[in-house]
């Protein structure tokens, strides 16, 4: 009974991401853009921490009614892909023509890339633009590009989510995995560090920024991936 319980309580800490996008979203519609991204962070741990709980806990096996990966697809589209979507659409950092329809197109692209059952390489690469809009959200409110650089850099990794090309996944590929974990982890922590200058962390932490997801961006298309 005690094993069953537990399983079911990784599901519900799974579903908790979806709270937290609920609360992200709260947050943005009252323009708290520094808590929007804090509690989108929150999510993105509990994203990265309920995976190995449930191979851990076995939760497939013990509770096969529920479908975890359906779980943390609808938990991601939420906290990934529509809040996200909305804070670009929000931000005033658009061309004010513009922000809606991208933001639709957002949507829509994000919701055909977690349909896509190719998603991953064989060897846990990300085929084509993984969708991680919070990262784009977050990148668009600290470096504040001109109106269309934001909306033509947007468009471009719109397209890239159908682009035959890859992306590393930075706790599952095995390449240069340690280095990828460091630098994930640097970048959290200068990612707190702008929030908690309310998005204004300054020029250093911001090139560091700009260089670590300029790495994640390129590195993945330096090495060809398997399948």
């Amino acid at each position: 009974m005690f094993v069953t319980v537990r399983a079911f309580a990784v599901h519900v800490f799974t579903a908790l991401g979806a709270a937290l996008g609920m609360l992200a979203l709260v947050f943005a519609t009252g323009g708290h853009w520094a808590a929007m991204f804090f509690t989108l962070g929150l999510a993105l741990i509990v994203d990265g921490v309920d995976g190995p709980m449930a191979r851990r806990f076995k939760v497939a096996e013990l509770l096969p009614r529920w479908n975890g990966e359906g779980l943390d697809f609808v938990v991601d589209f939420i906290t990934y892909v529509f809040v996200p979507a909305y804070a670009i659409a929000a931000s005033g950092y658009l061309p004010e023509m513009l922000a809606i329809p991208l933001a639709c197109v957002i949507v829509i692209t994000g919701a055909l890339y977690f349909a896509d059952r190719a998603m991953k390489t064989s060897d846990n690469y990300f085929r084509g633009f993984p969708a991680v809009w919070n990262l784009v959200a977050f990148y668009l409110f600290v470096l504040e590009p001109p109106p269309y650089v934001a909306a033509a850099v947007i468009a471009v990794l719109a397209g890239l989510t159908f682009a035959p090309l890859r992306f590393v996944h930075p706790l599952r590929v095995r390449h240069l995995r340690s280095v990828n974990i460091a630098l994930m982890a640097l970048w959290a922590a200068l990612a707190f560090v702008a929030v908690a200058t309310d998005l204004a962390p300054g020029p250093y932490v911001v090139a560091a920024l700009s260089a670590i997801g300029l790495y994640f961006l390129i590195a993945g298309l330096l090495r060809r991936a398997d399948g």
